[in-house]
């Protein structure tokens, strides 16, 4: 019942967002280095078409490189299905059915997966949006506004930055996060999952993420809704009063570690 009370609060929209003043706290407190993007869904094409600025692409690309552009280059852009090369990057925002040939995995066998069952076995263990109530996805930064808001937010971090972040999500209204990992498709972990349940999702970007959409070799995805950004950095900001910031000091790994524990682990009591 507990848990139930703390999602419940945890489900409330906030009435507006600043967002600038968003960015500015997140860049300050944990000095990110790619811009936070959020990610909306559209029922229909023409929803998706009216956001200002908008940019449609001119050749197909996989969902990795659309949510790039927005991330690495600045760019509010829209897709259909039809702008994505692969029914995989579709079906995982919805745009595609997860039909049966889909499901069956037969592309990625012999190349992610030894057999059929093992590639089929992976295909249903993706979160993925149920097809057909939408038809069209944008991507924009967080601080254009655009998306007014969107369904979630993208933000891509350092584990040393991830930490700081999660905690701040933690601090009041505390809930043990649990994640998976799918492997190959790890967008299924980070939007998949979020779009999917509503919930905070963690992901290691995967070999299409970092091939593709440019991820870094040390940044994670988190993949959040945006009602849960307030309470998170306000909570970075408490933890931050404590002492417990961004970027993370080394104390020493043979240092006497008696005086850093009183301060990081005492009680304020």
């Amino acid at each position: 019942m507990a848990e139930e009370t703390k999602r419940a609060a945890d489900t409330v929209e906030p009435t507006s967002y600043d967002w600038p003043a968003i960015i500015d706290d997140l860049n300050r407190l944990l000095r990110l280095k790619t811009t936070p993007i959020g990610m909306k869904l559209f029922p229909t094409v023409a929803e998706m078409e009216a956001i200002p600025k908008i940019r449609r692409p001119r050749v197909v690309h996989t969902t990795d490189q659309i949510v790039a552009q927005a991330a690495r280059l600045g760019w509010t852009i829209g897709i259909t299905a039809s702008d994505l090369v692969t029914a995989q990057c579709g079906a995982v925002i919805g745009l595609h059915p997860q039909d049966e040939e889909w499901l069956s995995g037969k592309r990625m066998t012999g190349v992610w997966y030894k057999t059929i069952e093992d590639a089929s076995a992976h295909q249903r263990a993706m979160d993925v949006v149920p097809y057909g109530k939408h038809a069209a996805m944008a991507v924009s930064p967080l601080a254009s506004g655009r998306l007014n808001p969107p369904d979630i937010c993208l933000i891509y971090a350092t584990p040393g930055q991830m930490i700081i972040f999660i905690n701040g999500l933690q601090w009041a209204g505390y809930r043990k996060f649990q994640w998976g990992v799918v492997g190959e498709s790890a967008c299924a972990d980070s939007w998949g999952r979020a779009l999917k349940t509503g919930e905070p999702s963690l992901s290691i970007p995967c070999y299409a993420e970092r091939r593709y959409g440019g991820v870094l070799d040390e940044e994670l995805l988190m993949a959040i809704p945006p009602r849960y950004l307030p309470k998170t950095i306000d909570g970075m900001k408490r933890l931050a009063a404590n002492g417990l910031r961004y970027p993370i000091p080394q104390y020493g790994i043979q240092s006497d570690a008696s005086a850093g524990l009183a301060v990081s682990y005492g009680s304020k009591d």
